[in-house]
């Protein structure tokens, strides 16, 4: 599990970075991905000072129009005290529902971002604006290499 944190949506560099090795908490099932990755995010949530103005998550809110993805389950887990912004790489069962298409760089391929606390319009623009020139911005790349352990934290 890995978060970074971040002032402006257009940083550059993460404000810190935390890493913690934690075992599944449940095996990955498709459309039940919360399972598996609510639990440590929690778990991480817990051992800040602060609590965040804005969370991103690496999934969707809405997996389709009603139906809860992870950003809904974590909203939900904190008593929507901040915002969620759900940032995916692919539609959830390639059904289109209200989720926002960001282009960035030079990728065909588009992101596919939903939010609450946020119009959804609001989200997509901060993402859009997010450092990078690539699809992916280079925080939530960060964050993904981290995770993946591909590269070692630093906090600046």
């Amino acid at each position: 599990m890995a978060a970074v944190g971040f002032v402006a949506w257009s940083d550059a560099q993460p404000s810190c970075e935390r890493v913690r090795l934690l075992p599944p908490a449940a095996p990955y099932v498709p459309g039940e991905f919360y399972r598996r990755e609510l639990p440590p995010i929690l778990a991480l949530l817990d051992e800040l000072a602060w609590e965040p103005a804005v969370l991103v998550v690496d999934g969707h809110f809405w997996l389709q129009p009603g139906r809860p993805g992870l950003g809904a389950h974590l909203h939900a887990a904190l008593g929507g005290r901040s915002p969620v912004v759900g940032v995916a790489k692919s539609v959830f069962g390639g059904v289109s529902g209200a989720w926002r298409e960001v282009r960035r760089g030079r990728s065909a391929q588009p992101l596919w971002v939903d939010a609450v606390g946020l119009p959804d319009e609001a989200a997509a623009a901060a993402v859009a604006s997010m450092h990078g020139p690539f699809r992916v911005p280079t925080l939530l790349r960060r964050v993904d290499q981290l995770a993946r352990g591909l590269v070692e934290p630093v906090d600046p």
